[in-house]
């Protein structure tokens, strides 16, 4: 089949706007969308209730890493549904995902858990940032082990576990979301071989429909999961361009995606930019899975949140890329396809860079007498840089080994 490289390419653009929220949120809250900093200066203000929306959003960004990681990793066994490649995805899976975490987590606890955070203590407060905080110390091996343990356990308060408040940025937890879908969508994709694709369809809209019902991540990674079953099996792109037929004529399909775009954006500029109070309203709408026995009356917003306005432009964006060539074309530049194959890179180790060298240099020039302003570009510079160089580091001594390993583990499982 074609070549997807542009999902590859896809995922470049979140890496940039991952890079752009941890940064933002550290140095300038205000102007990030569902910040606790919600008073600051004007342009930090103007920010938030425009281009932060879409563009350095946290729960958009990384919402879409979790459905566009179940849209491509199913893709091995779609292309060449057997028994071997499905049991050698399942089991690459977790060493794949491991071993770089396990680096990265090991480097934030021996920088935060081995020496002073007082830096940062005084950087919260000299710059007023209640958005963030200071990154948990290990008391000992046995709790550094049971948290690093828990990244690839846990089933729900995913913000809330000890790794995710060790790790600075506190973004560790989109791990344990991906880790955990990864299985759901193994255990479903399995049936695509089996099942008409009319038959698919209707009970993977079910699955989807029944896991926005008790807010289950499913309902994102499912989605990708038909995605990729649409496009591979059923000739999604010539379908879509075709559109649909309405009695003697065909009506296109764009501007239905384009209305869910729209419509997602809309909801999230009016309840960040106009009426922030009712900006998690929509979360009680579904059941209470672990909380109650109604509504989800009593949801923990600070947890990572399935939203329905991040799914409408989400859902919009990627019919919309499978439909088109010429988007395609965009996305497999050579940069935005490089930049995606380092996303787990850049993704483990800009926090790291940012909460060290780019809170010292900022402390360093407010002790010199530099405005904020002027101190925040130079650490935007600063932490730009040395991100992108740790992160060539690191895909090349970490992620491809990673890579590697996995394959010769399984070679040896086989034999």
């Amino acid at each position: 089949m074609p070549s997807q490289d542009y999902l590859i390419g896809l995922r470049g653009i979140f890496t940039v706007q991952s890079f752009l929220f941890v940064f933002l949120q550290t140095f300038t809250p205000t102007a990030v969308a569902d910040s606790k900093n919600t008073t600051g200066p004007l342009y930090q203000t103007i920010l938030r209730k425009s281009l932060s929306v879409l563009c350095w959003n946290e729960s958009f960004i990384y919402s879409f890493i979790i459905l566009l990681s179940a849209r491509t990793l199913c893709l091995p066994f779609l292309t060449e549904p057997n028994r071997t490649v499905c049991s050698s995805s399942i089991f690459r899976r977790g060493i794949r995902l491991w071993i770089p975490t396990f680096v990265a987590f090991s480097l934030s606890v021996a920088a935060f858990s081995t020496t002073s955070t007082q830096y940062i203590d005084d950087f919260l407060e000299v710059t007023g940032n209640i958005s963030t905080m200071t990154p948990k110390r290990m008391r000992n091996f046995l709790v550094y082990f049971n948290s690093f343990f828990d990244i690839f356990w846990l089933t729900k308060w995913y913000g809330s576990q000890a790794a995710n408040q060790v790790f600075p940025s506190g973004t560790l937890w989109i791990v344990s979301v991906i880790f955990q879908q990864s299985y759901t969508v193994y255990m479903t994709m399995v049936i695509v071989p089996y099942t008409r694709a009319s038959w698919r369809v209707k009970a993977l809209t079910i699955f989807i429909v029944t896991a926005f019902w008790v807010q289950s991540w499913a309902w994102y990674s499912v989605t990708g999961l038909l995605l990729a079953d649409a496009v591979c099996n059923m000739n999604l792109q010539h379908k879509s361009r075709a559109g649909a037929r309405v009695g003697k004529f065909r009506v296109p399909m764009w501007p239905l995606y384009t209305v869910f775009i729209l419509a997602g954006g809309l909801l999230q500029f009016l309840f960040i930019a106009w009426r922030p109070e009712h900006r998690n309203t929509e979360l009680q709408g579904h059941t209470g899975l672990y909380t109650d026995a109604s509504l989800n009356t009593k949801v923990d917003v600070d947890e990572p949140q399935a939203r329905d306005d991040n799914y409408l432009v989400i859902i919009g964006i990627m019919l919309l890329v499978e439909t088109y060539n010429s988007i395609q074309k965009v996305l497999r530049s050579r940069i935005l396809v490089e930049m995606g194959r380092r996303s787990f890179s850049v993704f483990l180790v800009q926090p790291l860079v940012i909460y060290t060298a780019g809170i010292k240099l900022y402390m360093h020039m407010y002790a010199s007498g530099a405005n904020h302003e002027i101190a925040t570009f130079a650490c935007f510079v600063v932490c730009l840089s040395l991100t992108l160089v740790a992160a060539e580091v690191f895909y090349r001594s970490v992620d491809i080994p990673s890579v590697v390993i996995a394959r010769e583990a399984w070679k040896w499982v086989k034999a």
